[in-house]
């Protein structure tokens, strides 16, 4: 028996499970992991004790190595000015390549084995000699992907129309599916003002109250 120790790496992402005997990890504390893509630090949001590892699933690439130490949290600061520092740096290499991209995001593993680079854009983007730059001057490997404006919207963060943070970055996970349907069985104006988000597509809460009404 042990813990099924679910982390998250991103404040408001996906929770990655851990399967762990030490029955001492507690919630909200940080985490050094090992994971398919590298070493993370993360936050554990989730602890479930006397878990039989047999049952457990998708967790044998995915092993927790330590508590961190206040060395690690002093290197955690540092991969915060690092990231300042890269995001300024690209954005201006992003500007020499004269690229149709927008810089969202930098995302530094643990370790600094990778960096991952999050990006908006109208059109696929030839971005091949940027990460030459990029790979020059960071010497790490270096991963850019290309995310939609909803996931633009949920790193950024902002104000939803009731007045509140918006959901996407405060407690949603993931996106589900959201219709104009969902607004019509409501009987809420159709007005695009009315029904849309900060990141101009339908607002996530319409699915809240969906089941009320069909």
């Amino acid at each position: 028996m042990g813990c099924l120790i679910g982390v998250r790496f991103k404040k408001v992402g996906k929770i990655y499970y851990f399967f762990s005997e030490d029955n001492n990890i507690l919630e909200s504390e940080l985490v050094i992991c090992k994971t398919p893509g590298g070493i993370e630090c993360g936050q554990v949001v989730m602890v479930k004790k006397d878990f039989n590892e047999e049952k457990k699933l998708n967790t044998r690439e995915n092993v927790i190595l330590r508590k961190t130490s206040p060395k690690d949290i002093e290197k955690l600061e540092k991969i915060k000015n690092k990231q300042k520092w890269a995001f300024s740096v690209s954005k201006d290499k992003i500007l020499e390549h004269k690229l149709d991209m927008k810089l969202v995001d930098i995302y530094y593993f643990f370790d600094e084995s990778k960096i991952i680079f999050y990006f908006t854009a109208d059109k696929r983007i030839d971005f091949r000699n940027l990460v030459k730059d990029l790979v020059k001057i960071f010497k790490t490997r270096i991963e850019l992907i290309q995310i939609g404006v909803r996931d633009e919207a949920k790193i950024l963060g902002g104000m939803g129309v009731c007045g509140i943070p918006v959901c996407c970055a405060t407690f949603l996970d993931d996106f589900k599916a959201v219709s104009i349907r969902m607004a019509k069985h409501q009987e809420i104006s159709l007005n695009p003002s009315k029904i849309s988000g900060t990141c101009g597509r339908l607002m996530c809460c319409l699915r809240y109250e969906e089941d009320s009404y069909i």
